[in-house]
């Protein structure tokens, strides 16, 4: 699953560039991904998440736990 966050589900979106002539070309605008890791205690061990910057801050105000739950029930996580 490249250029997928694996809490939120963001993909990349398609868009135009548009020239000062108004000329049209498709682009994409990929989202904020960063990987980043982090202790389960439940489990007692690490994982490794490819995250939005929103997820991560989902993360930091629910936990860890809370929200890996919630995106197993949602399908979007699939460790």
């Amino acid at each position: 699953m490249a250029r997928v966050c694996q809490i939120t589900g963001k993909r990349p979106q398609v868009g135009n560039n548009v020239s000062h002539a108004n000329n049209k070309t498709k682009r994409r605008f990929y989202p904020n991904l960063q990987t980043k890791r982090f202790f389960i205690p439940e489990e007692n061990k690490w994982i490794t998440l490819k995250l939005s910057a929103k997820a991560i801050k989902t993360i930091n105000l629910k936990g860890v736990s809370a929200v890996l739950k919630e995106a197993r029930a949602k399908g979007t996580l699939s460790i």
